[in-house]
Parts: structure tokens; C-alpha cells; sequence
């Protein structure tokens, strides 16, 4: 069975998170946006955990699934042709932990993701966690325990379970930062580095930079949104064909296509790097930043002020690189880059995203196609341009085919990925090829 995942995401309990992150929301945003399984984050959490018992039940093995007196869903929206193929939300049960601890001379900040299979085993870790921190103060936890420690407290406690490496490449809190990491798994996570099988790419790098370096080849990687806010669902995900449950999910992670050579696990859909917050290295008080060549250069100095950059995710890439051109082992799951659609929305409209204007464009779009990804990626865009404007035809194309305009991120400020040059824009809108409506306005509230 084919079905998409995002297996990272937050609660409303974490900090700097929406309010509106709760359960039924949630499985309402993921059918607007086209995915079908989501990770719950923050199992630790107790008021989040005791929402998690009160509102999911379980569904195939491993899966959980809203209770009948909490759903709340938006199927209305969805076009008749594809409400069909609809499947209901899905959460499995996950939690990430920032481990902030003195190893090998240096203090390590480090962010790991664990999925288990049952509240059983989640109550078991939560228990243990509880008495080496304060597990209620954020929905992502801050604890003095080595990654190696909690990687064996998984395993003893939830022993079907696993744990990911978190945005492996994220300069403040990763394996491989450049602020406080790794330079190898093996060094992290010691004599248990064994039983990590994938790592989790993060936003601001891709699988064409991580399979640079040789020394993940045994290792899948995963792409999450890591969101917020509901609205940032689904902005990377996991996309699988196999069993529709936790253990086959995670056999297909583990090994991404099986005996007889089938691809269980398919797919990721990726953020273009250059977006992500932390690409190139540079100063934001300075509004710098640069190549990691002109960093080098530059000794990894800010040329405007003289103090230290924060070294992006691009020159730690290459720092631990030792091919010049990516590998892809056997078996490895296609890539999509893709834009989120109020992004696309608001460069073809010319107002801001959270805009009215590009919220209703944005809901014409789901009535019509059915959810954020059937747009992206699966609609034809004759498709596109016929029931609602070649303008958007034109831009999801140009993105399915990567030719986009990048500004990359860094030290914490988002980059940006464009379609259109501003005078290309304006060329087509005074030839009237822009966007416009042709559905009934739909004036629904996302909370």
C-alpha cells in the first residue's frame, strides 16, 4: 500500500509552537495536505500524553487513530474524484530528546527521535526520563544524558522501537553540527552504533548532499517536517509502499527494498536545501553570508564585524565529504524538492503567504485537486492550467523539474526559493496569464 509520512512533528507543549497543535487539528491539517501517517512528537510530555491516551485508539499494529468522539476532519473540501482514495489519519507515537551532555572534552547538544510501537512502552521510557530530568517543562525535553545512554534505554525498555539521528547537519543540536556534534556515528553513539539504521536529513540538506559522504552509505535517510505550526506539515516527508502498519514502516526504513527487490520505501519529498535556516555559513546581525570556499577564506569570519560565523550545513557537509559527486546505494529512495504551495501562491499573487488572498487560493486549490500534494505532485499540468491558471501550471512544472530561482539560508533566517524573475512575472500579467479563480470561493477557517 502506497502512503505518505511525516514523522517529525511537535505539540503544542514544545516550545515556540502553535496553540492549535492538538490532535484533531493535526488530522484535519494532514488531509488538506495530503499525508496519511503522522508521528504524534512529544510522547514525553504528560499533559500531551494523557491527550494522546484520551484521543487515539489503536488502529493496525503500531497505528493509532482518532476516536469517533474526537474526529474532526475537512473532508468537504476534497473533491469528489479523489475523496475516494482518502485515508484516514494515522499517528504513530514518537518524542524528540535534546541531550546536552560533556563527551570527549566538549559539551554535545544532540536531538534524537524515538518511535515506539504501544503507550506501554512509551510510559516505560517516560518513566525512566522522569528521574534523570524535568520531562514536563517542554514538549522536547532538555536532559543531561549522553545520546549513547538513551539509545540504550530504548532498547531495554522498548525493545520494538527505534531512534533516528535528528537533522543530522543542524550547526546548535546535532550528530554532525558544527557547533557541538560529531564527526561519525560511531563516535556518538559508541557501542550501540549498531542499531541506528537511518538518519534524519533535516531542512537544509538533502540525500544529494549526505551521499557525499561514504561513511552513511549503510545508513536510510528520512525527511520530516520538523513543524511548529499545522500549516508546516508535510513540507518534507516519507513516502512508502508496503504494509500499512508501525513494523512494516519501520522494516521498510530499515531496509528500503526488500528481498525479492521491491521498493517498500519510495520516496522522500524534500525542502530545496537552500531554504533551510542553516545552509551557508554567515552572520545574521550582519545580514552575511557566503560559500563554505569564501569561508574558508575567510578563516570562518564575519568580514563585516570580525566575530565568528555559525557554520551552515553545507560546509559541514563538505568538511566530511570524501566524494566530490553523490552515491546512492542500491535501493535508495527517489528524491522530490518540492515548494509549499502558499509559497507558490503568494510569489504568483504578490502578497504575503498568511495573506487572505493566498489562504483561499489555497483552498480553491485543495477543493479542486483534492490536497497540497496531489498539486505539487501528482496532477498533470495541463491539469492545472485548465481548471485553474497556467501561471501555477508553469511554476509547479519549473519546480517538479528543479529549475528554481535559490537564496540560501543561514544562521537561523530561512532562505528562499522562487519560480520567476520579477520581470518574467510582470511580463505575464500583462499578458492576463495569471492566476484566477474559478471554483467558488471557499471561506472555511483553519484553526
Amino acid at each position: 500500500m502506497k502512503y505518505i509520512a511525516d514523522l517529525h512533528i511537535h505539540s503544542q507543549y514544545s516550545r515556540a509552537t502553535s496553540k492549535t497543535l492538538n490532535i484533531a487539528t493535526l488530522s484535519a491539517w494532514s488531509q488538506i495536505k495530503g499525508v496519511h501517517v503522522l508521528g504524534t512528537g512529544d510522547f514525553t510530555h504528560p499533559k500531551w500524553f494523557k491527550q494522546l491516551q484520551e484521543t487515539l485508539e489503536p488502529a493496525e499494529p503500531g497505528f493509532y487513530r482518532l476516536k469517533d468522539t474526537v474526529k474532526r476532519d475537512f473532508s468537504s473540501l476534497l473533491f469528489p474524484k479523489v475523496q475516494t482514495e482518502c485515508i484516514a489519519t494515522r499517528f504513530v507515537l514518537t518524542a524528540e530528546i535534546s541531550s546536552i551532555y560533556k563527551c570527549g572534552g566538549k559539551v554535545r547538544k544532540i536531538h534524537n527521535i524515538l518511535f515506539v510501537p504501544d503507550f506501554t512502552s512509551a510510559l516505560k521510557i517516560n518513566g525512566i526520563l522522569a528521574g534523570i530530568g524535568n520531562i514536563e517543562s517542554d514538549g522536547r525535553p532538555i536532559l543531561g544524558l549522553d545520546a549513547r545512554d538513551l539509545l540504550e534505554i530504548m532498547l531495554e525498555h522498548a525493545p520494538d522501537g527505534f531512534l533516528v539521528p535528528a537533522h543530522i547537519w543542524t550547526p546548535w543540536f546535532s550528530l554532525f553540527g558544527s557547533r557541538s556534534g560529531f564527526d561519525s556515528v560511531e563516535e556518538c553513539y559508541k557501542d550501540l552504533s549498531s542499531h541506528i539504521f537511518a538518519l534524519e536529513t533535516g531542512l537544509s540538506s538533502d540525500p544529494e548532499m549526505n551521499r557525499r559522504v561514504s561513511s552513511l552509505d549503510r545508513y536510510t535517510l528520512i525527511s520530516n517536517s520538523d513543524c511548529h505550526s499545522p500549516v508546516k506539515l508535510c513540507r518534507e516527508a516519507n513516502i512508502f509502499d508496503t504494509g500499512f502498519d508501525y513494523f512494516s514502516m519501520k522494516d521498510a526504513i530499515k531496509n528500503p527494498s526488500d528481498e525479492n527487490g521491491k521498493q517498500c520505501f519510495s520516496a522522500t519529498i524534500e525542502f530545496f536545501p537552500e531554504e533551510g535556516k542553516y545552509h551557508y555559513d554567515g552572520h545574521r546581525k550582519c545580514d552575511f553570508c557566503c560559500t563554505p570556499e569564501k569561508s574558508l577564506q575567510l578563516s570562518k569570519i564575519c568580514q563585516i564585524c570580525g566575530k565568528p560565523m555559525t557554520i551552515g550545513v553545507l560546509s559541514r557537509v563538505t568538511e566530511l565529504a570524501d566524494r566530490k559527486y553523490p552515491v546512492y546505494p542500491d535501493g535508495s529512495p527517489s528524491v522530490f524538492s518540492l515548494t509549499p504551495l502558499p509559497k507558490i501562491l503568494s510569489e504568483i499573487t504578490g502578497v504575503g503567504e498568511n495573506t487572505k488572498t493566498v489562504m483561499t487560493h489555497y483552498l480553491n486549490c485543495i477543493q479542486i485537486f483534492g490536497s497540497e500534494l496531489n498539486v505539487l505532485l501528482k496532477t498533470p499540468v495541463a491539469e492545472l492550467a485548465k481548471d485553474y491558471s497556467p501561471l501555477l501550471a508553469k511554476a509547479i512544472k519549473l519546480i517538479r523539474e528543479k529549475k528554481v530561482i535559490r537564496r540560501p539560508g543561514f544562521d537561523g533566517e530561512f532562505g528562499a526559493v522562487t519560480v520567476f524573475e520579477k520581470s518574467e512575472k510582470e511580463r505575464y500579467r500583462e499578458s492576463d496569464d495569471v492566476i484566477r479563480c474559478k471554483k467558488r470561493t471557499t471561506r472555511c477557517k483553519l484553526e
